[in-house]
């Protein structure tokens, strides 16, 4: 039995998996899925788990050299912007149309849904290398 690091067999493999440039997506509940992209459900209920609590364990496992996000998430949603704008600072953040994100999401390794229920709390995490 694992001990240390994310438990979630699914998630684990995923990232040890992960290539230069792979990309994979926190969503919140309400971002569409695309055909064809795994996605790994870890949804609860409204709120749980949380956004937040999801992109935090995922960042101590993984090495991560862009984010990306909506552009609408600062004006819709300033709370997690600034989570994300603080939690990755010194990486750089790319905003994107909403539309464009959802259309990037079609080429994410994995879509990691939480139950998190507020507007554009999604983000896509490119891998980097740690050498």
């Amino acid at each position: 039995m694992k001990k240390h690091g994310i438990l979630n067999s699914h998630i684990s493999k995923i990232l040890a998996d992960l290539g230069h440039t792979d990309m994979i997506v926190i969503a919140d509940i309400g971002l569409p899925v695309p055909a064809g992209v795994p996605k790994i459900d870890l949804a609860l209920k409204p709120g749980v788990p949380g956004f937040q609590e999801v992109v935090d364990v995922i960042a101590e496992d993984m090495v991560i050299e862009k984010v990306i996000v909506a552009e609408e998430l600062a004006a819709n949603n300033q709370a997690t912007s600034q989570y994300v704008n603080d939690k990755f600072r010194g990486t750089p953040i790319e905003a994107l149309s909403h539309e464009q994100f959802k259309q990037l999401t079609q080429k994410a390794k994995v879509i990691i849904r939480t139950g998190e229920a507020k507007p554009y709390a999604n983000c896509i995490l490119q891998a980097g290398v740690y050498f």
